[in-house]
């Protein structure tokens, strides 16, 4: 009987000592080991959407996609400048991943089941919400998609607009012809052109090729209304978890500065703020990075380097293309984007 208890006492004890216990610090996965190694983060990129990524005449990158890079590479290396862009099309962005020949694909890319299950990836919470959209020239007098019955539609091969507009259209029992393009500049160049009536992609991407690439952007029109759920979300490969927990939370950390007051100009003032949630999403308090295998200030780094989520959306989205933000807004003013407890 006395050993029974001895024994039970040991179990509880044991137990009690690992429910109390301090979770490991995560080791370094393949990803991050080779990101460390190289001293540089590969993200691929799309090759050329306002708003999300695009090159000036220097090559200098910028864009939302480009910021979600740039704070992953300041939480991992110290550095948001520490990255390699890769322009990638739609049907080269997922070999390219699973290949290894990127670290990350943030490109404009939708969630869906099959995309999630089937091609060995994992995708992070959405960073921008968007759907099918549609531009023609005003002059053909269309101002719905009813009335695009038998046109011809410039569109990516391998998107999702592709199958949206396919679905679309026989649901209204139209006919169109598509004008498959893979190079983004190719294609816009094509709608420009004059070989295609429509130009068709995520709705979010029009008005920056209407601002930036017509000759007169008052001879284009964006027509009302969004056809599809397009929830884009950065995408890693399924066989390295610690890299899919260091892609998701720098994200998070993002929503939540925007939510808790941390700015790009204010976030070292915040260090000494008197909310918990702040001081421990900045590192001045625990140790948060060390579960995810990067060090106390990764979260500091990345709102340091392109502010928080609300700074991205405006720095990319604000004059002259002046999108409104919509379900992009934070869930506390009524939109979809949510930043999980830091804990």
């Amino acid at each position: 009987m006395r050993k029974f208890l001895m024994a039970a006492a040991s179990v509880a004890f044991a137990s009690s000592t690992i429910i109390g216990a301090e979770p490991a610090s995560a080791a370094d996965g393949p990803t991050l080991t080779a990101v460390k190694k190289r001293g540089e983060l590969i993200c691929g990129v799309h090759q050329g959407r306002y708003g999300f990524a695009i090159a000036d005449k220097k090559g200098k990158w910028k864009g939302l996609d480009v910021d979600v890079c740039k704070a992953v590479a300041a939480a991992v290396l110290g550095d948001g400048n520490k990255v390699k862009y890769i322009p990638l099309g739609s049907v080269q962005r997922f070999p390219a991943l699973q290949s290894g020949q990127v670290d990350m694909l943030s490109r404009t890319t939708t969630i869906t089941l099959t995309r999630d299950s089937a091609l060995g990836l994992n995708f992070g919470p959405p960073t921008f919400y968007t759907g099918t959209g549609f531009m023609v020239r005003k002059k053909l007098g269309i101002t719905k998609v009813d009335q695009l019955g038998g046109a011809a539609i410039c569109v990516f091969p391998g998107s999702t607009t592709e199958k949206n507009i396919a679905a679309l259209f026989k649901s209204k029992g139209m006919k169109m012809t598509p004008v498959v393009i893979e190079n983004s500049k190719e294609l816009v160049s094509a709608y420009m052109a004059g070989r295609c009536d429509v130009l068709a992609m995520d709705q979010a991407g029009l008005p920056g090729h209407q601002q930036y690439d017509a000759k007169t952007p008052s001879d284009h029109v964006i027509l009302d209304g969004v056809y599809s759920k397009e929830p884009l979300a950065v995408g890693v490969r399924a066989d390295d978890d610690q890299w899919f927990d260091i892609t998701k939370w720098v994200v998070h950390a993002l929503f939540n500065a925007e939510e808790w007051g941390i700015t790009q100009a204010n976030v070292d003032k915040m260090k000494a703020s008197k909310d918990p949630n702040v001081t421990r999403l900045l590192g001045a308090t625990g140790n948060l990075g060390k579960k995810i295998g990067l060090g106390k200030s990764w979260a500091y780094d990345a709102i340091k380097t392109v502010g928080n989520y609300g700074e991205v959306y405006d720095r990319n989205w604000g004059p002259p293309l002046n999108l409104a933000r919509g379900v992009n807004k934070l869930w506390t003013e009524g939109g979809l984007m949510y930043g999980f407890p830091m804990k």
